[in-house]
């Protein structure tokens, strides 16, 4: 198993990557941290393989967390999860050893990806004592085509207008968890917000292909819509 630590502030988002990491075989959480300074004692006492980490982090961010790690030569690779989007916040992060970057808002598709990336070369460099130069391009090239064939992301990713980014963490994280499909009622009851609310965040993230839609015939009045947390896409 591939032991991972996460460092992120928000307890929503936290819990989030949680669930997706924990949804890709081969990877187990072994730490949560809330801030820099708390994940690089983490790091220090349970020598994970991989730390996950935020950038925009009140105390230590997630660069000067990083920067300590190389600082003080601890040896784990670290994949970035951030809503930073400006150049010299990603170069810098690249330039510290990042090995992935993954921008807010993402969906279970990326992060799986990075992660099977990661195990992919983490097991052919662990399993031999050296490597050609054609085994290592073929490696990297594997690792470079992989993470830049997905579809571009942005015009998916958009809030609509009246939608709120914190109030879309707390429908997703309360979906998350889960074993049936809801109805917006359902929804709007169990994060205390109006049923037409819930409706418009559950439609959005059916277009995301994050929740699967399905009706509901039977009974007396109209089909009910119920939604189903899929989060890898809809089958």
């Amino acid at each position: 198993m591939i032991r991972v630590v996460l460092i992120e502030d928000d307890p929503m988002v936290l819990e989030v990557n949680k669930q997706f990491v924990e949804r890709v075989p081969g990877f187990e959480i072994v730490g949560t941290a809330s801030g820099g300074i708390e994940g690089i004692a983490k790091v220090r006492a349970l020598k994970p393989d991989l730390v996950i980490l935020d950038i925009y982090m009140p105390g230590l961010n997630g660069l000067e967390t990083l920067q300590q790690i190389r600082g003080e030569q601890l040896e784990v690779d670290a994949i970035a999860i951030t809503a930073a989007n400006d150049i010299p916040t990603i170069q810098r992060m690249l330039h510290h050893g990042a090995i992935d970057y993954i921008m807010k808002p993402f969906q279970f598709d990326r992060v799986r990806q990075a992660l099977e990336n990661y195990r992919l070369v983490r097991s052919r460099l662990n399993k031999d004592t050296t490597l050609s130069q054609a085994e290592l391009d073929q490696l990297w090239h594997d690792k470079r085509s992989t993470a830049t064939t997905q579809p571009p992301q942005q015009s998916n990713n958009e809030m609509p207008k009246g939608l709120q980014e914190h109030t879309m963490k707390q429908v997703m994280l309360f979906l998350v968890h889960q074993r049936k499909p809801l109805s917006a009622e359902e929804v709007a009851e169990g994060v205390g917000l109006a049923r037409v609310t819930a409706r418009r965040y559950l439609e959005h993230l059916e277009k995301k292909m994050q929740v699967k839609m399905m009706i509901e015939y039977g009974g007396v009045g109209r089909p009910v819509n119920r939604y189903l947390w899929v989060s890898e896409g809809i089958k």
